[in-house]
């Protein structure tokens, strides 16, 4: 792959407040239509506006708010594994896992929990995986309206962590969730961080069935897929379903890829 392509993969915000603008002139738009030709023009094109900012909070792969990579631009049977919400109980066992089939990941790793578990973080990047930010405390919950000062603190906040404890940055930011308000690109912009979402995914932060979690998988897997994983989830099942991916990963002919290894 050509090194322009390797650089575009990673890419920053570079015009964090666009959006501003484009929700201004489409409401002016909508404003100018409502007065021209009357509320049955104008209350839906409003509403059609709206619906349009929602959805780039809403779908994890739009790059309305930020560029957002949900697939590597490769041919061979090669896939991005990324593991979300450690470190946890699991990551010892998950790295062992990793180990044993000689494969590579990144794991988006929540701040607040690094901090309290540093030699996990350390023993991640000892064995030559990936580490992103995941935000500072995880609220997954709200994380997606969180305003402009709240969201540079959960982004900055986990970047300086992982960079006092790893001595390196990240590179690579995941949003709880999946979902990036309007308000997450400028943060992104000021450290550098490009956004990350997937192409495959199996629920298994909330789905027990490994097999279930598996199937689902199983039809995203292609040349360049994100694949989504979770550590440490209530269920206790994380590190057996990941288990059965690489077995399954192995079966197919695939291998794993960290972006910046292309």
């Amino acid at each position: 792959m050509a090194k322009g392509t390797i650089q575009t993969l990673h890419r920053v915000p570079r015009y964090p407040h666009a959006w501003g603008w484009a929700l201004l002139l489409s409401q002016a738009v909508a404003a100018l239509a409502w007065w021209r030709w009357g509320w049955r023009i104008g209350l839906p094109l409003m509403f059609a506006t709206h619906l349009a900012f929602w959805w780039g909070v809403l779908w994890p792969q739009s790059g309305m708010y930020s560029p957002v990579l949900a697939r590597l631009p490769i041919v061979d049977k090669r896939v991005w594994l990324t593991i979300d919400d450690g470190p946890s109980d699991d990551t010892l066992a998950v790295l062992d896992l990793l180990d044993a089939h000689r494969a590579k990941a990144t794991f988006f790793v929540v701040g607040a929990r690094a901090g309290a578990r540093p030699e996990l973080v350390r023993e991640i990047a000892r064995r030559g995986h990936g580490i992103g930010n995941h935000s500072r405390s995880h609220p997954s919950a709200w994380f997606w309206m969180l305003g402009p000062r709240g969201m540079r603190a959960e982004i900055e906040g986990c970047q300086a962590i992982l960079r006092d404890i790893t001595g390196i940055a990240p590179r690579w930011f995941r949003a709880v969730v999946g979902m990036a308000n309007p308000f997450v690109s400028a943060p992104l912009r000021d450290l550098g961080l490009a956004r990350v979402a997937w192409s495959a995914r199996g629920f298994d932060g909330v789905e027990k069935n490994s097999a279930a979690v598996l199937a689902r998988i199983e039809r995203g897997i292609a040349p360049g897929a994100i694949v989504l994983l979770h550590e440490g989830a209530r269920h206790g099942n994380n590190v057996e379903t990941i288990g059965m991916l690489l077995q399954r990963l192995d079966a197919l002919g695939y291998r794993t890829v960290l972006p910046d290894e292309l």
